[in-house]
């Protein structure tokens, strides 16, 4: 692959400011998506691009390894509602999922929405689904942009017909999980979102299915403008508000007697922890991190919030807790030992009644954050425990257990299968002495004694837990012949509260280390080379990649970096980007944090002087959180200071976001570039 000649970019003589640090912006014009330079500019990257490596001799082959491996990735199970089960489906053809209805989990059923005759005339992206409890309207949420920003339509479960009067307010994406109906399925409440969704202006609503009426809900000790929701209880008989994204809190609770109008009582006001459950039983049962940086499960009054007068009724131990779900009266807890899952089952006083035995080492199907969780947490059977799981080698199944039995039922198998496939559990010793765990996936006949193709994926970020689950491009990485590594760095969740304060903030840094510490083992021990060894991330992982590859360029001989973060300085004139920054990597209104976060925005770590690797920027042009002007500046300012002979190519993708709601043909067609540049660049 020969050095490509860029389209031109040109510079300006502008800076950015933040706490009175002040440094050189020369790539700030390419911020404005909407001007016509940008624009030409942008579509000449992407051609250079896209002919540059369709023209490689392994894309055709790169292409069927993907689509044999493509599954979406996260997992979704059937919801029980009225006595029926709701779940998706894609029709032949289609590469966007509708809706069916079956009296069984996979049964025979109706469909009551397919995607490709949607009024609209374009096939949207359904990007959740909701039930009434009854099951009579199904409220689902549409995106046709690729943004995850979404609007609901409502659909007569009995006829199929779309009703009249939905909300019109949009909704930015599916963290909050929709519509949260009431119990007796006469409305619900969502989470709607004012101007651009890049502000984190987000409200409560309530929608009154009767009456066609949408009105807002203030929740008077709600102190942020990030995500909130409204949880009704099971029962009917309480409201829960709760807010927070990373690590969220039962701000205010009510009783249900004026559903619009809710007469709020604070409950959990202020908590440097998590707290992160429901009303059960007339008392809030939830996980909290308070006191235990692991996580344990207690019990709490709704007239007694105080933490002392909490009650424990599942104790810390040495397995990181992640969620809970009810099954009947008995408490299905999610777990986690050395990043594999696993599900305890307790009854309502912490006593051990039962465990799960999950299909293999791996991970089951959760939502990446807590917070997100909690708004799925009353879509499933009462009295059945349905999850999905998969592994680094296996795609999602679909299981059901019920109380009491010794095995679980496999309700949907497994799509794709790694064949021939060895995992390896590893450990590596970060720079401060710490150890970090990663898992290595490979044939098993791969001749571990010389050096192989390596790709590391990871995360280390916002108290989320990097899961060893299946991954399609990873998956046809290996299929390709290259070995994968799933790396678990601090910052992230898997061991707790303890190991994300361990790689944020003024120790941010030491994910970063923990990333090289990985690299630098698999070098050392003649598993890979710097010239084989790649790294690649989506988001958060993508802003990682973007690091590693400005400080330490001597250990990659190919960098990917996905949806990124790249400018740090200028995320924070953003409500997202300000909040992104200051949850994770540094305090922007104090000189020292900015400065100590200099050293690592990839924009700003840019070199003339350095040799860099092969670097591939993917961005979506709708993505709402890391906005493809990130990437635009890193590419333009890395292939302006690029002293070697590697190439940098950019891609940002039309009608395509941050990744959750892409259609499947794009995913495709992404997967297969950048893997594609990839393989022939670890050669």
């Amino acid at each position: 692959m020969s050095m490509p000649i860029y389209p031109s970019a040109r510079t300006v003589d502008a800076t950015e400011e933040l706490a009175g640090v002040t440094v050189a912006d020369p790539y700030r014009w390419l911020e404005d998506g909407r001007n016509k330079e940008v624009r030409a500019w942008q579509r000449a990257q992407n051609e250079l691009t896209a002919e540059a490596v369709h023209a490689l001799p392994d894309y055709c082959r790169v292409r069927q390894l993907v689509e044999r491996h493509m599954v979406p990735g996260l997992a979704t199970i059937p919801t029980y509602a009225g006595g029926r089960w709701f779940r998706e489906y894609t029709a032949p053809g289609s590469s966007q999922a509708g809706l069916i209805v079956a009296d069984e989990p996979y049964g025979e059923g109706r469909v009551l929405y397919d995607p490709q005759y949607d009024p609209s005339g374009i096939p949207p992206f359904l990007s959740w689904f909701s039930p009434s409890p009854d099951g009579t309207v199904l409220a689902v949420g549409l995106c046709h942009d690729g943004s995850e920003q979404n609007t609901i339509r409502l659909i007569d479960t009995g006829s199929g017909a779309i009703l009249p009067n939905a909300p019109a307010q949009p909704l930015m994406d599916s963290y909050t999980g929709g519509a949260q109906w009431l119990r007796d399925s006469s409305g619900f409440y969502f989470t709607a979102f004012d101007g651009a969704a890049i502000d984190l202006n987000q409200h409560i609503m309530f929608h009154d299915v009767a009456t066609g009426s949408t009105t807002p809900v203030d929740v008077p000790w709600t102190t942020r403008t990030e995500y909130r929701m409204v949880l009704p209880s099971r029962d009917g008989r309480h409201l829960v508000a709760v807010e927070r994204t990373f690590a969220p809190i039962p701000v205010a609770v009510a009783d249900l007697d004026t559903p619009a109008q809710p007469k709020w009582r604070p409950f959990v006001t202020d908590l440097d922890a998590y707290l992160a459950g429901y009303v059960i039983g007339g008392r809030f049962v939830g996980v909290t991190d308070l006191d235990a940086p692991r996580g344990r499960i207690v019990a709490i009054e709704l007239d007694q919030p105080e933490p002392e007068a909490w009650t424990t009724i599942v104790p810390q131990s040495d397995a990181v807790l992640r969620g809970l779900t009810t099954v009947g009266e008995l408490l299905y807890v999610s777990q986690s030992i050395d990043t594999y899952a696993r599900v305890r089952i307790f009854d309502q006083n912490g006593a051990v009644t039962g465990a799960v035995p999950l299909p293999g080492k791996g991970a089951l199907g959760e939502l990446p954050f807590q917070f997100l969780a909690l708004g799925q947490h009353q879509t499933g059977h009462p009295d059945e425990y349905v999850f999905a799981h998969s592994t680094l080698t296996s795609s999602w199944g679909v299981y059901r257990h019920r109380p009491g039995d010794t095995e679980i039922e496999v309700l949907r198998e497994l799509a794709v299968t790694l064949a021939n496939t060895v995992v390896e559990d590893l450990w590596a010793t970060s720079r401060d002495g710490n150890r970090i765990p990663y898992h290595l996936v490979r044939h098993a006949d791969t001749d571990t004694t010389t050096s192989q193709p390596t790709l590391i994926y990871a995360y280390g970020g916002y108290n989320l837990a990097f899961l060893p689950q299946f991954n399609s491009a990873q998956a046809a990485f290996v299929a390709a012949g290259g070995t994968y590594v799933c790396a678990h760095l601090r910052g992230g969740a898997e061991f707790g509260r303890d190991w994300w304060n361990g790689g944020r903030m003024s120790t941010k840094q030491n994910c970063y280390d923990d990333l090289y510490a990985v690299a630098e083992q698999l070098i050392g021990v003649g598993r890979t080379t710097p010239a084989e060894l790649a790294v690649t991330g989506m988001s958060n992982g993508g802003l990682l990649a973007g690091v590693a590859m400005t400080q330490r360029p001597d250990l990659w001989g190919a960098v990917v970096t996905q949806v990124p973060l790249m400018d740090m300085l200028g995320a924070c004139r953003e409500p997202y980007g300000r909040l992104a920054v200051a949850t994770e990597l540094a305090d922007p209104d104090d000189p020292d944090e900015v400065r100590r976060m200099l050293t690592i925005s990839p924009y700003h770590l840019v070199d003339v002087d350095s040799d860099y690797p092969a670097v591939y920027i993917d961005a979506g042009d709708t993505d709402p959180r890391c906005p493809p002007w990130h990437a635009r500046k890193f590419a333009a300012r890395l292939q302006a200071a690029q002293q070697g002979n590697a190439p940098v190519y950019l891609r940002i993708w039309e009608n395509t976001g941050h990744g959750f709601a892409t259609d499947m043909n794009i995913a495709i067609e992404q997967t297969t570039d950048w893997l594609t540049f990839l393989l022939d660049r670890l050669r």
